[in-house]
């Protein structure tokens, strides 16, 4: 009998230890935009969260050039639920990332425009959306999520 209290209570405080922790809600959005130089390297670095990364990859999905994040600015922003949102000027897609074993792992790519890239893009955190303003005077706006584009009702 001992035996299986003493077995009941070690399985009892085994289980309680190997159950998850979760600390919800949680929200993840960066406030604003970072504007990102690329270096001649290919690499991106946030200041304000620490982060780098390398963006050769991504200019080539895009552009087909593998020198085409030369001179070029990448605009990321974070969205409540932890993705990534990344455009630059002449981007026909918002790419979306999550982060994952020290990585960005792409998500979804959202269309943006099948002819010309984007001109002038920006994002703003209208919550639960990403806005993507774009255009000559930013006159185009998009509310983006981690699955598309959310039309307007």
């Amino acid at each position: 009998m001992k035996t299986l209290v003493y077995l009941g209570s070690f399985l009892l405080v085994f289980l309680t230890a190997c159950s998850s922790l979760v600390l919800k809600p949680a929200d993840f959005a960066w406030p604003v935009e970072s504007v990102l130089d690329i270096d001649n390297d290919g690499n991106a670095v946030v200041n304000r969260y620490s982060e780098s990364f390398n963006t050769k990859p991504l200019f080539y999905k895009e552009m087909g050039d593998s020198l085409a994040y030369r001179n070029q600015q990448l605009r990321v922003i974070r969205n409540k639920d932890g993705y990534y949102f990344m455009v630059a000027n002449n981007f026909k897609n918002v790419y979306v990332f999550n982060d994952k074993d020290g990585a960005f792992n792409l998500e979804k790519k959202i269309t943006i425009s099948d002819s010309a890239g984007v001109q002038n893009p920006a994002f703003n955190q209208r919550s639960p959306f990403i806005e993507l303003v774009y255009g000559p005077g930013s006159t185009n706006k998009i509310n983006l999520t981690s699955n598309g584009i959310k039309k307007e009702e």
